[in-house]
């Protein structure tokens, strides 16, 4: 006769042993912060605005969410993010950046494209020694999309052949001449917002116009607040700054090379353009007097081999590129404190493959020179860029 054997354990039999609450705790850790990474890396991450490059649109302490969801994450190229100094790979140390191990980026669909007018985040152009992914992250307003053309009369944006929308409080760097310097005048500037960031209390400090021997306030503001300080008595002329610089594509290759165009434009930060923005499919027919403009895209990149810069022209391979097809959308990106952003007017073209997301809401903003009960800027919290 056969006999069951009981399923139950006898009493000798050790019950199996519950996770401890550490094991517990580590792996809960571990899945937040797996969690954490993906939810940064494909939807929403948090910047804090460092400068002033976009007041008044964004002030500095904005804490704000940007969306990578609008534009479509990118995959990761760089699986590596220590310091150079620290990574190896199989116990080789890494001597260059171009040593490490770099993926092919792919970028996942997005629900939007990038719009005129909106706020981006992008990896910095111009750090060509890092992979993208590795590189300052900036933000500025798309004032061009590929196709545009783009050109700025005194200040005011022009997108082939109309004048663009204005958004938000594009801010322009005055001289404001008085006669007599005093709190009363300091108090106005602090009143209307305007904030010098390179002094410890944040008031424009006093300063002389070489040209005229007057003294008065360096400021930066929207064109509302120019009109009101225009109205008061102690004010005595109020001139706009535009300092002279070399711009793109006069300078080719910004912080890169000594490449420079060899048909020189001389644009300015209030006078620039017209300007083209490339566009994915485009086959450009390049010229001296054209072929700054696209010498970075061509170089650097859409990652042509053979590429060179010589008597003013593009070369690959040592001989002269005469035609050159277009792979990917660029954009142009500028601040809206004009006079106070280096952007692209300095540095050229943002590629499509750099576009991080774009900026949707301010969580907090936190003002570095108020006092303790007035360091949060209520106002600002939860408002949403446009």
């Amino acid at each position: 006769m056969a006999f069951l054997r009981s399923k139950r354990s006898n009493s000798n039999t050790p019950l199996p042993k519950l996770k401890s609450q550490v094991r517990e705790w580590t792996n809960s850790l571990i899945f937040a912060i797996v969690a954490a990474t993906l939810l940064r890396w494909s939807t929403v991450e948090a910047y804090t605005i460092p400068s002033e490059s976009m007041e008044r649109s964004l002030l500095v302490g904005d804490c704000l969410f940007v969306s990578k969801l609008h534009y479509g994450p990118i995959t990761p190229q760089t699986p590596l993010q220590l310091p150079l100094t620290h990574q190896t790979i199989w116990g080789t140390k890494l001597k260059s950046y171009s040593d490490l191990i770099q993926l092919p980026a792919y970028r996942f669909p997005g629900f939007s494209s990038v719009k005129r007018n909106d706020v981006v985040v992008f990896h910095v152009p111009h750090e060509q020694q890092l992979p993208a992914d590795m590189r300052t992250n900036l933000i500025k307003r798309c004032i061009a999309v590929a196709g545009d053309t783009l050109q700025l009369r005194n200040g005011q944006v022009f997108l082939n052949g109309q004048a663009g929308p204005v958004a938000e409080q594009p801010q322009t760097t005055y001289f404001m001449a008085v006669d007599a310097p005093n709190d009363e005048i300091r108090q106005a500037l602090r009143a209307q917002g305007v904030v010098d960031y390179q002094v410890p209390e944040g008031i424009p400090q006093v300063v002389t116009n070489p040209e005229t021997g007057q003294a008065g306030f360096v400021i930066s503001c929207p064109a509302k607040v120019a009109d009101y300080f225009r109205q008061q008595p102690y004010v005595k002329a109020l001139t706009v700054l535009t300092p002279e610089v070399a711009l793109f594509p006069d300078v080719a290759d910004f912080h890169g090379s000594a490449a420079m165009s060899a048909v020189r434009n001389h644009w300015q930060l209030d006078s620039y353009g017209p300007l083209p923005v490339p566009r994915k499919g485009q086959t450009i027919a390049l010229t001296p007097a054209n072929a700054a403009i696209y010498y970075k895209i061509i170089s650097q990149y859409e990652h042509n081999q053979g590429i060179s810069w010589q008597d003013g022209m593009i070369q690959q391979n040592g001989r002269p590129l005469t035609h050159y097809t277009i792979k990917q959308n660029y954009y142009f990106m500028m601040g809206d404190n004009r006079h106070n952003s280096e952007d692209s007017r300095f540095w050229g073209f943002v590629p499509e493959d750099h576009l991080v997301g774009k900026a949707v809401f301010i969580w907090l903003s936190i003002d570095p020179y108020a006092d303790f009960f007035h360091k949060i800027r209520w106002s600002r919290v939860f408002r949403p860029i446009s």
